[in-house]
This record gives structure tokens, sequence and C-alpha cells, in this order.
């Protein structure tokens, strides 16, 4: 009986996948032969070309996609607002308990 090999997913840089479609949209090569030549699938070759086209950078080994990058940001923007309005209450409070 034969085992299967070990076989790992291999990860591709930003940089890697942006030449690799360069190759297809500006070279005008086909899909097919860029696939060959730097012995990717196909799939991932459309995949990535289509995250390209959207305007969302297919992400990197360790990178946040750009719509993850925005929710991050969002999300810090958020607690900082929350913690600014939490500060003006208790400002509010401390100033009205003055006055009387």
């Amino acid at each position: 009986m034969s085992e299967k090999p070990n076989r790992q997913r291999r990860r591709h840089t930003l940089e890697f996948k942006q030449a690799a479609v360069r190759m297809v949209t500006e070279e005008g090569l086909s899909q097919a032969e860029v696939s060959r030549r730097l012995g990717i699938p196909q799939n991932s070759l459309r995949n990535w070309k289509r995250s390209l086209k959207g305007g969302t950078a297919p992400a990197g080994p360790g990178q946040p996609s750009a719509l993850e990058a925005e929710l991050l940001r969002l999300r810090a923007e958020h607690e900082r607002l929350r913690m600014e309005r939490e500060i003006l209450k208790k400002a509010t409070a401390f100033f009205a308990k003055e006055l009387r």
C-alpha cells in the first residue's frame, strides 16, 4: 500500500501574487501559461486576479486583508470614542455636582 506524500500548502507573498497577475493582465500571457511557468494552480491565479480586480489585495501570510485591516481600525476607533464618551460623562457629573 503506497502512502500519499505529506504536502503542505505553499504561502505566497503579496508581491508574488501581484507579479503573477501582472503577467496575465499586462504581458498578455494566458493563465495556463503563467500557472505552468510559476508552478501554481490555475484556480489560485484566477482567485488572485479576481481579488486584485475588486480592489482588495489578497492577504499574504500573516497579513490582514484590506477589509480585515479596516475592521481592526474601526474597532480601535470605536473603543477610543467609547472611552472619551465615558470621560465626558464623568466630567459632566463632577461639574454638575460642584455647581449645586
